[in-house]
């Protein structure tokens, strides 16, 4: 039933656990995908991941490309999907639905630019931002009609992504995000901007996700999962499996997959596995969700905390990287292997639930959550 009362954000007993948990745990793979193109000092290999020869970090980059790498952004484009028909469905009329919508989607562009300039070029809060302008527009669209769209755009996600990751084996050279790997901070300044208007070209696949995210908040089976979801946690990562594996083991220097060729479908097979990986990774949480119930320990709880206040999460994430990671910084991306960079990811993620589970303590939103809702909604 459509409220009356006007949109306004979710309220804390509103929540529901499920896209929480799902937000609070996948940051970790945000972590790890972003800490790695900081990298650099070495010859770059497949996607721009540098070439290792320790075998600890010749396993670890294969891991990170089969389960990580394309993996972690679908799931999130489909949890902003999903709450969109969230708030979509908390409208007074179309109209206050559709402005609240686009605020919220320009606001989250104009954060996604500043986040870029300032510190990380590969943002995907401005994806998400001219995502959400899309979704606006599609929000009143059939299921069928949703899906087949779903459908349909895997094709050019293919091309775009054989085409964009069409690079050389072995090179000494970036490819993409230079700035990450000069030393002159102002020149990495100037290079961002342009870097960030880039990044949408290998990130095309969230309009899927998005599109099937919106299809299930309708039914909201994140939480009521039924038979699709649990048939969804089990395939779409084993998909991603399957689809990740060969480009892992080349990257990582484990198998010699010829010429350029083969290195163009192994990623158009790469970003399209990571869709349905993605997908069932929330799925799965979707699932575990379901199971706790009420019953929620200290770690969910802060795996929660966290997923609240996601964004404000994410950005301490890119502080934590470009202080100790790109030349212009500590430059331990000179310096660290795969490995001990995971391990970096890792605890910066930790570090961050932890103090999310503080502010909840103290009843404190996120800063940028904050912000955001002050910006997005109409005030009253």
């Amino acid at each position: 039933m459509v409220s009356t009362l006007g949109l306004r954000p979710v309220g804390e007993g509103e929540r529901r656990l499920a896209p929480d948990l799902a937000r609070g745990a996948m940051l970790a793979l945000i972590a790890v995908a972003n800490s790695a193109v900081y990298l650099y000092g070495r010859p770059y290999g497949i996607r721009q991941h540098v070439i290792e020869h320790d075998l600890p970090d010749r396993v670890t980059a294969a891991l990170s490309m089969t389960f990580v790498d394309g993996r972690a952004y679908p799931m999130f484009a489909a949890l902003f999907g999903y709450g969109m028909v969230q708030i979509w469905n908390r409208r007074r009329d179309d109209a206050e639905g559709r402005r609240v919508l686009k605020r919220r989607s320009l606001w989250l562009l104009a954060f996604g630019a500043v986040h870029a300039v300032l510190l990380f070029s590969g943002d995907v809060l401005g994806v998400y931002g001219l995502l959400g302008l899309v979704l606006v527009r599609l929000l009143r669209v059939r299921d069928r009609t949703l899906l087949v769209l779903a459908g349909a755009w895997l094709v050019p996600v293919a091309l775009l992504s054989a085409l964009a990751y069409d690079t050389p084996q072995v090179a000494r050279e970036r490819t993409i995000f230079w700035s990450l790997a000069v030393e002159d901070p102002l020149t990495a300044l100037a290079l961002r901007p342009v870097e960030w208007v880039l990044t949408p070209v290998g990130m095309t696949g969230v309009l899927t996700a998005a599109l099937v995210g919106v299809w299930a908040g309708r039914r909201e089976l994140l939480t009521v999962p039924d038979g699709l979801v649990r048939r969804a946690a089990v395939l779409g990562p084993l998909a991603g499996a399957l689809g990740g594996l060969p480009l892992g083991l080349a990257a990582a220097g484990f198998l010699d997959v010829g010429g350029s060729a083969a290195v163009m479908a192994l990623n158009a097979v790469h970003t399209v596995s990571g869709i349905a990986a993605g997908l069932g990774y929330a799925a799965l949480i979707a699932l575990l969700a379901r199971r706790i119930g009420t019953r929620r320990g200290r770690l969910v709880t802060a795996l929660s905390a966290c997923g609240q206040r996601s964004l404000t999460c994410y950005l301490l994430q890119s502080v934590v990287f470009v202080a100790l990671l790109p030349p212009y910084g500590a430059g331990l991306g000179g310096r660290l292997g795969s490995a001990a960079t995971v391990a970096l990811a890792v605890g910066t993620w930790a570090a961050t639930v932890a103090a999310a589970e503080l502010m909840r303590r103290a009843a404190v939103r996120g800063p940028a959550e904050t912000l955001l809702r002050r910006l997005a909604y109409p005030r009253g």
